[in-house]
């Protein structure tokens, strides 16, 4: 397991600088950020995405099931000057009413639409609440990607830094993990990533299903986010491995804008 996914502080930090640096820029391309603007991040964590939103002055809403998340989000933004305009909240998001919050304009899905079960449904449920013209942002790797399998997870060295580890069949995956001596319940959650995994073509397809449209798309050769863990250049997919299916094993990131179809 890398230092960075036990050190929840470094997280946040991580989460606040690619936001500021990538995502808000991808955003604006879309729907300008204004400190008039309502942002939730849906799957928050400590809600480091949101950091650079609160600074500009939006209104954020942090919603996550994690209740120790929640807490430790609290406490990093203890002493921000408008945390006024901060609102976190603890709860599975199908239990949050459209009326429990305000109306966004923005909704920000990064790192999260894999791990949720029955995206249809979700993504039926998240647009509720949306304003009309509202967007939602999503970052995601496919799950065909070197380590779409978060394997990189496990307390095992060898296991951690091993690509493609998760496209094995399932039961030779799981012997795999125990073989090389990964805990019982790392390995119930590496299962159930595999039980949500998503490839950019469903993903699509869920979009289509819940008559949300594509705004734009861009495919990473080289996540933003490997900038900061690891001191990689950033890069897009090459032209020639933009192709349907194929893509997936190339991909490391996915970020898309979508909003209601008129």
């Amino acid at each position: 397991m890398q230092e960075r996914h036990s050190n929840r502080e470094r997280y946040f930090k991580e989460q606040n600088i690619v936001t500021e640096k990538y995502v808000i820029p991808y955003i604006n391309q879309i729907i300008p950020i204004q400190p008039t603007m309502t942002v939730a991040e849906i799957g928050c964590g400590e809600a480091g995405n949101l950091k650079p939103f609160l600074d500009m002055g939006c209104k954020v809403y942090g919603i996550d099931i994690a209740s120790h998340k929640i807490e430790n989000a609290r406490r990093f933004y203890e002493n921000h000057p408008l945390k006024k305009n901060l609102n976190l909240i603890s709860a599975d998001i199908y239990a949050v009413q459209a009326d429990d919050i305000d109306k966004l304009d923005l909704v920000i899905m990064r790192d999260t639409i894999e791990h949720i079960p029955n995206q249809e449904l979700f993504l039926g449920n998240l647009t509720k609440f949306l304003k009309p013209d509202g967007k939602i942002f999503f970052a995601f790797p496919p799950w065909r990607m070197p380590f779409g399998g978060h394997q990189q997870i496990c307390e095992k060295k060898l296991l951690s830094n091993m690509p493609y580890l998760h496209l094995l069949p399932r039961s030779i995956f799981v012997n795999a993990l125990k073989l090389l001596g990964e805990r019982d319940d790392k390995i119930a959650g590496l299962l159930e990533i595999r039980d949500t995994r998503i490839s950019i073509n469903r993903f699509h397809k869920i979009l289509i299903k819940n008559n949300l449209s594509i705004d734009c798309e861009e495919y990473y050769l080289i996540n933003p986010n490997y900038e900061i863990k690891f001191k990689l250049k950033v890069r897009k997919l090459p032209f020639l491995l933009n192709i349907p299916f194929f893509r997936d094993f190339f991909t490391t990131t996915c970020y898309c804008m979508v909003g209601l179809k008129r």
